[in-house]
């Protein structure tokens, strides 16, 4: 079985990171999106909230599957036999980080990394851009699944009071 995975916070998902899956989904026996649980950093909503709304909005996609990791991504490649990773590329800029952490992911475990050139129609989307224009009231539809839009206005609404 061919599989692979699809590393990151999601903090929230968006729809280009949900372009990239079901891309990787057409390559790929099986796709893992994996949750990053990073205790060292402030997130919007929980890990358990972000696998829940993954598990959510990829329903619709048999192959893909929804996963949470800390520590190196190589570790839990190799604890869960996958023995690549896809990565969207929004830029050159994405690249340049990318590369590098590709090449290092190979040298400490074999793990090769794809990337899948962004869809021009999210090339500009980010999570943290997402919840910035959600805190300032601005209208984010079209650029997250209708689920994921309706828990970070929720989200924001509670942080208001």
């Amino acid at each position: 079985m061919r599989k692979a995975v699809c590393p990151g916070s999601y903090d929230p998902v968006t729809n280009g990171h949900l372009d990239v899956f079901v891309r990787a989904a057409a390559v790929f026996d099986q796709v893992v999106v994996a949750v990053l649980i990073n205790k060292t950093k402030s997130s919007l909503f929980t890990v358990d909230e972000r696998i829940e709304m993954l598990r959510e909005v990829v329903a619709p996609y048999p192959n893909v599957v929804v996963d949470s990791f800390h520590g190196l991504l190589v570790d839990y490649c190799k604890t869960n036999d996958i023995p690549a990773i896809v990565k969207g590329l929004r830029a050159v800029s994405d690249f340049d980080y990318e590369l590098q952490m590709a090449q290092m992911n190979h040298r400490l475990a074999g793990v090769e990394t794809f990337f899948i050139s962004t869809n021009p129609l999210y090339s500009y989307l980010s999570s943290s851009l997402i919840k910035e224009i959600a805190t300032y009231g601005g209208d984010i539809t079209g650029l997250t699944p209708e689920s994921v839009r309706t828990r970070l206005y929720e989200r924001v609404a509670e942080r208001e009071h």
